[in-house]
């Protein structure tokens, strides 16, 4: 299977992503999570975490380093970055590490778990051990940013924690910023809207962290169209994506997509921009998603609209794809989506779909012609916000 996303748009696989206020987190899934004890009740105040789908998110032109980066003229040629395999990051710039937060508490302890190949229940049975109790969902909401520790307790657990992962004394303790206000908040506008589409816990959120909080704040999508290839084996061989977006406020200078993958076998291997400058091309292997950081350039004014084409290459997958969706938070003009199959790879029936958020059953079925060139296409406009897919089958 494959599917793709864009903050506001496709995914060639993708989950759905959220950022709460005062909410308490779910469990997480079974061998990860555990009931919230009061603690976590305690410190979730304020929140600030974080296919096939595309998903652009709002990369804030505050951030460090974000001036330097928008003052560089824009580059005529072509960015380009073969991607590695490795599950690391692939950066462009100097900008990943803030842009990513790379040095913020959740993110070092995120990287200190993973390194010590601790899961959240083991930590939490050696915290046990050592008297305090702190629960796996705890664990969770501070890795990801949802909370902070900050009660006696926790701050206690934070301590014993640089211990059993191997960090300096005072590593974690440093990172940790001022106490948090108490009260319910409510997910900045676009957030919340991605959250309408996308569900809570997203891969799209997991893949951007902190950065879903801020997700897109600042440009929404007028027009899409995507290009998507299926080779002669029937699995997706890339895509690419043309957006036209507009600013919201003043300042907008970038904006960044997420593309999700069903298959761990089909990995980004080239992208190609080819308007706009490429600032972070980052594959996370684990939630088999690709981040795209795109630079307009220049700084839009208020109302200013910009284009962003790029294209990316993917290997073989190891099933055959029978789908491509992409989901939008905001009401497009237009969305033009075409697949294009090998002569070899013929489907025997197409159709188009849409859904009114991910994991929801499809409606508005509708068989699809394939066309001359071996392709089919759907174009919608006042596309409405959902999931909008088209998917094939092949023939015994």
């Amino acid at each position: 299977m494959s599917r793709r996303a864009d903050s506001d748009e496709t995914r060639a696989t993708a989950r759905p992503g959220r950022e709460d206020g005062d909410r308490p987190d779910p469990p997480d899934p079974p061998g990860r999570g555990g009931r919230p004890d009061q603690d976590s009740r305690d410190d979730r105040d304020s929140r600030d975490d974080p296919g096939w789908t595309a998903a652009d998110a709002d990369a804030r032109p505050d951030q460090p380093g974000a001036d330097a980066a928008s003052a560089e003229p824009v580059r005529t040629e072509e960015a380009h970055i073969t991607a590695a395999r490795t599950g690391r990051a692939l950066t462009t710039s100097a900008l990943h590490a803030a842009a990513t937060g790379a040095d913020t508490f959740p993110a070092v302890l995120r990287e200190a778990l993973g390194r010590r190949g601790l899961s959240l229940e083991r930590v939490s049975e050696r915290l046990k051990a050592r008297g305090i109790t702190i629960s796996q969902a705890t664990l969770s909401s501070w890795q990801r940013g949802r909370s902070q520790p900050e009660r006696a307790r926790s701050l206690r657990a934070v301590d014993v924690l640089e211990e059993i992962l191997d960090l300096p004394a005072g590593t974690l303790r440093s990172l940790l910023g001022p106490r948090r206000p108490r009260g319910r908040t409510t997910p900045p506008g676009a957030e919340g809207a991605a959250l309408q589409i996308l569900g809570e816990d997203s891969v799209v959120e997991k893949a951007l962290g902190a950065r879903f909080r801020h997700f897109n704040q600042e440009t929404s999508s007028l027009m899409v169209h995507d290009i998507v290839r299926i080779g002669e084996s029937g699995t997706m061989s890339g895509f690419s994506t043309t957006n036209v977006l507009r600013a919201g406020r003043a300042g907008a200078d970038r904006a960044l997509f997420v593309l999700s993958f069903d298959d761990e076998a089909a990995e980004p291997v080239d992208i190609r921009v080819t308007c706009g400058r490429l600032a972070e091309a980052t594959y996370l292997k684990g939630l088999k998603s690709l981040v795209l950081e795109i630079h307009f350039g220049r700084k839009l004014a208020k109302l200013d609209t910009t284009v962003v084409s790029y294209a990316v290459e993917v290997s073989p997958s190891l099933t055959p794809a029978t789908h491509y969706e992409r989901w939008s938070r905001t009401n497009l003009h237009e969305y033009l989506q075409q697949v294009y199959f090998h002569p070899g790879a013929l489907p025997v029936d197409c159709h188009r779909y849409v859904r009114e958020k991910v994991g929801a059953p499809p409606r508005a079925q509708r068989r699809i012609p394939l066309g001359a060139a071996h392709d089919v296409h759907v174009l919608t406009s006042r596309c409405k916000p959902g999931v909008h897919g088209v998917a094939w089958e092949y023939g015994p």
